[in-house]
């Protein structure tokens, strides 16, 4: 994280350091605003970042007239806005092409392709109410934020503003330097692409699919293939980004881990939260009597009542697993 240089046009006396706290306090909530808008956690901390430099060296240009972290929110989207100006849209497998069968060759598109899962930690902010974490947790999940990138960026931008954050369209319009009636023709537009798209909103964890997790560790761990099928939805998914191939259904995702993928057999699953969804560290069994269980995908479950809908498997462990925390070895 780069240091905050000194604003030059901050009033006598003001005490720079605590200007730069100030600040910081509000880099989760600014980093899930970051994180939707782009689809990147990577490019996220740097339009927070680059939006932390911004906001430090106009502070002297504040006037008050709405909170601290709405000014922020502010510049952070426009710091998006000019990012998004020259890049393309992120996805996840299912949009690269049709379902998959386990016959088919294995093909990588670049990181930067795909939609990534975020550390709850990094994207909600600790002062948000119990009900506020609700939407915030629900606007960071993976099929959310997958379905953002088919909005134009300022269509992307009034929704996020309207819809999550809540804020008037006379705000929006202020903040984006548009009309009422432009933010309102957006909004309509960006709900009706999404409303195209299948987002309905899994339910909290409730005790049933508290268990349903607690299944889904001992059928993965012990390799119980009919206790892990009976855990999935019939029409599930398994995608293992960065490959593009993706499969759909008992059968096929049975039979990849029964085949290609039966190198998981006698995994560990490390518990953590991603992209507002359950999420494992996977390490595999050593090579070796008396090695270490190593790493090998991050996985982002999606749930609806007690079933698993998608299972989301992030190959790139050396970027992620520190990202989230997770050690990078397991004892035996």
């Amino acid at each position: 994280m780069a240091e905050l240089s000194p604003p030059t046009n901050l009033a006598a006396g003001v005490d720079v350091a605590r200007a730069a706290r100030q600040l910081e306090e509000h880099r989760a909530a600014l980093t899930g605003h970051c994180y939707r808008m782009l689809g990147s956690v990577t490019e996220a901390e740097d339009a927070v970042q680059e939006t932390m430099l911004r906001a430090f060296r106009s502070l002297g240009q504040f006037d008050g007239r709405s909170s601290l972290r709405t000014w922020l929110y502010r510049i952070a989207t426009n710091v998006c806005l000019d990012a998004l100006s020259d890049r393309s849209r992120r996805i996840r497998p299912m949009e690269v092409g049709p379902v998959g069968t386990v016959d088919d060759s294995l093909t990588t598109l670049p990181a930067s392709s795909w939609v990534e899962p975020i550390p709850d930690t990094m994207a909600l902010p600790e002062d948000a109410s119990p009900s506020e974490l609700v939407s915030l947790r629900q606007s960071i999940r993976l099929a959310f934020v997958a379905a953002l990138q088919h909005l134009p960026p300022k269509q992307r931008a009034v929704l996020l503003l309207t819809e999550v954050l809540g804020w008037a369209a006379a705000e929006v319009a202020e903040s984006l330097g548009t009309s009422v009636a432009a933010v309102n023709s957006a909004l309509q537009r960006a709900r009706a692409t999404l409303s195209a798209r299948d987002l309905s909103e899994p339910r909290a964890l409730a005790d049933g699919q508290s268990a349903l997790l607690e299944r889904y560790v001992q059928a993965f761990e012990r390799y119980d293939m009919d206790a892990f099928a009976a855990l999935l939805h019939e029409e599930a998914t398994l995608s293992m980004p960065p490959y593009s191939l993706w499969l759909k259904g008992h059968d096929s995702i049975l039979a990849w881990l029964l085949g290609k993928g039966c190198g998981c057999r006698g995994s560990r699953l490390v518990r953590t939260e991603a992209s507002g969804s359950p999420a494992f560290g996977q390490y595999r069994p050593p090579a070796e009597p008396g090695g270490s269980y190593k790493p090998w995908a991050l996985i982002v479950l999606e749930t609806s009542g007690d079933h698993i809908t998608a299972w989301n498997a992030f190959l790139d462990t050396a970027t992620l697993f520190p990202r989230f925390g997770l050690p990078l070895e397991l004892a035996p």
